[in-house]
């Protein structure tokens, strides 16, 4: 039985509107005698533009409210980036599925078109992850990082105006709002190492909800749901949240699933990589793995200078 009429939870930024549009088009095409209304919920990350990330705290920062209306029954899903939603999610709500991954990787945005590898010490970058800061200060300890918040055409306007160099943003984002003019290049993930399940759209559910339950077997997409379930595996078992230098992506080949990923000092001073390997239906096996390796390596006194 699928449920007749669906109403979908959302943060309201243009990003977001496009991930529970597309979402809604997607529940249409399988279920078309359905109703879907999107239903606009504004988080703490919204309200909060003029603190870095970092320092607000990274719990439930986008996705807190929108869980809350999910579990109060104002709203039947939630539509978030999966890289904003935490691995430990509040009682009775479960991660539900996932459509199709789009492009994983960060793109460099800069403002004059220099590359990353033509950017020079002293050149001021901005983002407001701590992964990509350290990354970027692996790269070139004397490149110059500022915080920037707001939606993407604000940091767009705000380069401009000279506040910065160049930027690093998730490729994904520029794309899903037209804005592929304005990448430079997208940058290989080895050079920079993307946030765990970086350009997936994922659905929240209620666990003791069958009909949703129904509706969301028939658009969940196996490829991206089997590759997430390492690397969210791989961020719960290391700790990670969304506001520490963790990153990892994934690799299939028939049978077979690698994940590469890291733990780093902020500052780039320190920076653990491993990798490991695996088949496809050990997932959460092989996410483990790789965290007990950067463990032993010294991942956890990494991040806990940070959380001090």
């Amino acid at each position: 039985m699928i449920k007749k009429s669906i109403r979908i939870g959302t943060r309201g930024s243009k990003l977001a509107l496009y991930q529970a549009n597309l979402t809604k088009k997607i529940v249409l095409e399988t279920f078309p005698e359905t109703n879907v209304e999107i239903v606009i919920i504004k988080t703490k990350g919204d309200k909060i533009l003029d603190v870095a990330l970092s320092k607000i705290g990274d719990k439930g920062l986008f996705t807190k409210e929108i869980e809350t209306a999910l579990i109060d029954g104002e709203v039947d899903i939630a539509v978030h980036s999966l890289k904003d939603l935490p691995t430990s999610l509040p009682d009775g709500l479960k991660l539900g599925a996932v459509l199709k991954r789009a492009e994983f990787r960060d793109a460099l945005v800069s403002k004059d078109g220099r590359k990353l590898n033509q950017l020079t010490s002293g050149d001021t970058i901005a983002t407001s992850s701590l992964r990509r800061k350290a990354g970027l200060l692996r790269i070139n300890k004397n490149f110059k990082i500022v915080d920037i918040r707001g939606n993407v055409e604000t940091r767009l306007k705000k380069m401009e105006e000279g506040y910065c160099d160049a930027m690093i943003m998730a490729a994904a984002g520029l794309q899903r709002l037209g804005l592929d003019k304005y990448i430079t290049e997208i940058l290989d993930p080895e050079v920079l190492i993307p946030a765990t399940s970086q350009g997936v759209i994922a659905i929240e559910s209620r666990i003791d909800d069958p009909e949703i339950d129904a509706c969301l077997k028939e658009i969940n997409y196996a490829e991206t749901w089997d590759a997430i379930q390492v690397e969210r595996s791989f961020l719960h078992s290391i700790e990670g949240g969304c506001q520490v230098p963790v990153g990892c992506y994934t690799k299939t080949e028939g049978e077979t699933i690698s994940i590469t990923g890291f733990v780093a000092a902020v500052d780039g001073s320190e920076f653990l990589l491993g990798k490991e390997s695996g088949r496809v239906d050990e997932g959460k096996i092989i996410g483990e793995k790789l965290s007990k390796k950067l463990i032993d390596k010294g991942a956890g006194r990494i991040l806990a200078n940070i959380r001090r």
